[in-house]
């Protein structure tokens, strides 16, 4: 278990992760942290756009996701678990497909954090490898936000980290199907500029978050 730091820190520490990271695991547990460091200044951007970490002066990035190399420092934090939802209004419209020939009838959200930069596609496991298949997309949208609000709008099938999703599942307005067509578990790193010494903030704060990702992620 993380142990705090013996004195408190203080100056301004900048960070960037993905919003349903930021908003169901990070924000819930900082005032744990903040109560026992009151004079931290934490400036947390949450988008989906990929930040230069460097030119825009943050000193750690949470990303999800394969990385190109970029030269910076990688902590790998584990992988994300990945399920297929749909909403119930979903389903009483289209029925509920029960394996992958069934998804010819049916349609996804598709996020791409370009719009138009690539066709859609849902990804599977055909017990060999993960394959691809191109389908009909009902909506393309460019963040995690509206990709959830879609499919609760009944607009298509998602498939989202299920940490993410949880609440949803356990409430009803999501419905996970296909559980034997898993997409491939998704990285989680831990990113920071390659500087010799980092300040004592910084390393507190990594080993914080990475501690607190171990809930969150499979390692």
């Amino acid at each position: 278990m993380f142990q705090q730091a013996s004195t408190p820190l203080s100056g301004r520490l900048r960070v960037d992760m993905p919003i349903n990271i930021a908003r169901n695991l990070v924000i819930p547990n900082l005032p744990v942290l903040i109560s026992q460091h009151p004079d931290l200044q934490i400036e947390l951007s949450s988008t989906d756009r990929l930040v230069d970490i460097v030119a825009e002066g943050f000193d750690c990035l949470i990303r999800v996701g394969n990385l190109a190399d970029s030269g910076l420092m990688v902590r790998h934090l584990g992988h994300l678990k990945l399920v297929n939802c749909v909403s119930p209004s979903y389903i009483q419209r289209y029925g509920e497909p029960h394996m992958v020939e069934d998804l010819d009838q049916h349609c996804i959200v598709h996020y791409a954090p370009v719009l138009g930069a690539r066709t859609p596609t849902w990804e599977y496991f055909d017990g060999e490898k993960y394959a691809h298949i191109k389908m009909r997309a009902s909506i393309t949208v460019n963040s995690s936000d509206t990709y959830s609000a879609a499919c609760l709008a009944g607009l298509g099938i998602v498939q989202m980290p299920y940490e993410g999703v949880k609440h949803y599942l356990d409430s009803g307005a999501m419905i996970q199907i296909l559980n034997n067509y898993y997409a491939e578990a998704m990285p989680v790193s831990l990113i920071y500029p390659h500087r010799r010494h980092l300040a004592r903030r910084v390393q507190v704060f990594m080993d914080w978050i990475s501690a607190l990702m171990g809930q969150y992620v499979d390692h």
